[in-house]
């Protein structure tokens, strides 16, 4: 009968209060659980492979969707992981939009906290942009113009059109972006001013044809 009676006693304002406040606090529930499990708290990475490849707990390697940083042996790869373990090392990331690349690797936009690890790596220049399609596309590759625009990581210490490696080392090694093919050219070819040496994938100088030669570059046909 005490229950009925205070049933009784709340007031119609009291009742649509208490109405309204049920909405509110199973949504600070649902919120709250929502933001404590696996997926929102994140997992633990263990290592850095290089600058833009990290280990996560369980051993599983993930890799930075619309970043590619030179391999440890080119220009800029020690760099690269480096600023890439100041923000990932002893820290627990959330990893979002995870897809596999050609080669059936994990890639994915990585977060600590709200910070985004992909676009941090562009902004550094030690990471250049990786053509993909994600809901950052637009945003990252505009962060990555930027870093190329200012010169800084890869774009500043390891390209160039004018500055060999050393003096009279003058004949520039080039990758074809669309093949295979290596191709040197000598300050007379026609390409020559405006072909630019990326040493952070592998592009060299060369001190002789005969070095480039043993090195596997064809000489262009545009040369005289």
């Amino acid at each position: 009968m005490a229950i009925k009676k205070n049933i009784s006693s709340v007031t119609p304002w009291g009742l649509i209060a208490l109405i309204l406040l049920i909405p509110s606090v199973a949504l600070n529930i649902y919120q709250f659980f929502r933001q404590n499990t696996p997926a929102a708290l994140g997992v633990s990475v263990v290592g850095v492979i290089d600058g833009d490849t990290l280990v996560l707990e369980g051993k599983s390697r993930i890799r930075l969707r619309h970043a590619d940083a030179p391999e440890l042996e080119f220009c800029g790869g020690r760099e690269a992981k480096k600023e890439l373990e100041s923000l990932v090392s002893g820290k627990r990331v959330r990893i979002d939009e995870q897809v596999a690349d050609k080669y059936g690797r994990g890639m994915a936009l990585v977060y600590v906290g709200d910070v985004l690890v992909n676009e941090k790596m562009l902004q550094s220049g030690w990471a250049r942009y990786h053509s993909d399609i994600s809901s950052k596309e637009d945003e990252l590759k505009g962060v990555s113009r930027t870093a190329k625009e200012g010169r800084l990581g890869i774009y500043g210490k390891c390209q160039s059109t004018d500055i060999p490696d050393k003096k009279g080392c003058v004949i520039k090694g080039n990758f074809d972006s669309n093949s295979d093919a290596k191709t040197y050219y000598t300050p007379d070819c026609a390409q020559y001013r405006f072909t630019v040496i990326e040493k952070d994938v592998g592009e060299s100088w060369f001190c002789s044809e005969k070095e480039a030669l043993e090195a596997g570059f064809v000489k262009a046909k545009t040369c005289k």
